[in-house]
């Protein structure tokens, strides 16, 4: 059966044009599984498209489980499932910094964290989540390491990463100030930008079930229901099968 397309509504937000590939991506998240979840489709498509994407993952994941676990072994494996996913996904680099789950806050040793891999890897633009959302619907609200991962990420950028001023220590390990120009923000309840990702829902949902110890106890049933009808919804606004939603901010 084909899909129909609903056109935009009246009043939609500006939708703005899918950049051209090229420039390193820097994506920042609060925890191991959460850029597959929140952004594995776009993710995918810039790896397929040759473009050069680095993972920061802002703590270890060391308290993702409804049960008693022993919190380094957890903390280990949600390492290697990292790695395995952003293996598969084609990341260039993936990194997960010691700060335990659930204790991850807006300080300025997570954000010259932040500032330093900007200032190393000169990204054109930084991935994370939408700082600002608290509530979704009458059912659910973010984790606090969602939202602080979202802040520290733009307080790392502005004021930070590209002023001399700020983090100077990092000028004596011969990172100079990098300024980044464009910002893109999932989980967001107020889109302006949807990404085609039409072809790439399975390999967001395969790299998330490599995620074995979040998604275990058939729980990537879920995931494999919900994620595709969230991208069928922001589809529809573009025209297209498939697509992640993001409000984008252009600072250059």
């Amino acid at each position: 059966m084909a899909l129909e397309i609903e056109p935009p509504p009246e009043g939609a937000p500006h939708v703005h044009p899918a950049p051209e590939p090229g420039g390193p991506v820097l994506a920042v998240f609060a925890h191991p599984d959460d850029m597959e979840i929140c952004a594995g489709g776009t993710v995918a498509r810039w790896c397929a498209e040759g473009r050069d994407v680095h993972l920061l993952v802002l703590t270890n994941g060391d308290r993702g489980a409804a049960k008693p676990v022993d919190r380094d072994e957890l903390a280990a494996t949600r390492l290697a499932e990292t790695q395995e996913a952003g293996e598969y996904l084609g990341l260039t680099s993936v990194t997960v910094l010691a700060t335990h789950d659930g204790e991850l806050e807006n300080v300025p040793s997570v954000r010259i964290e932040i500032a330093r891999t900007i200032r190393r890897l000169r990204p054109a633009m930084v991935l994370s989540c939408d700082p600002t959302v608290v509530f979704f619907g009458n059912e659910y609200f973010n984790h606090s390491d969602h939202r602080n991962a979202g802040w520290c990420t733009m307080d790392a950028i502005f004021p930070g990463a590209g002023n001399p001023l700020f983090f100077e220590e990092l000028l004596a390990e011969g990172l100079e100030p990098w300024d980044v120009n464009e910002i893109w923000l999932g989980w967001t309840m107020e889109p302006n930008h949807h990404q085609d990702v039409t072809g790439f829902m399975q390999r967001k949902v395969e790299a998330l079930r490599l995620h074995a110890s979040q998604v275990a106890d058939h729980q990537i049933g879920f995931f494999e229901e919900w994620l595709p009808k969230e991208a069928v919804e922001a589809g529809k606004r573009i025209g297209v099968q498939h697509a992640e939603s993001f409000r984008v901010l252009q600072l250059g």
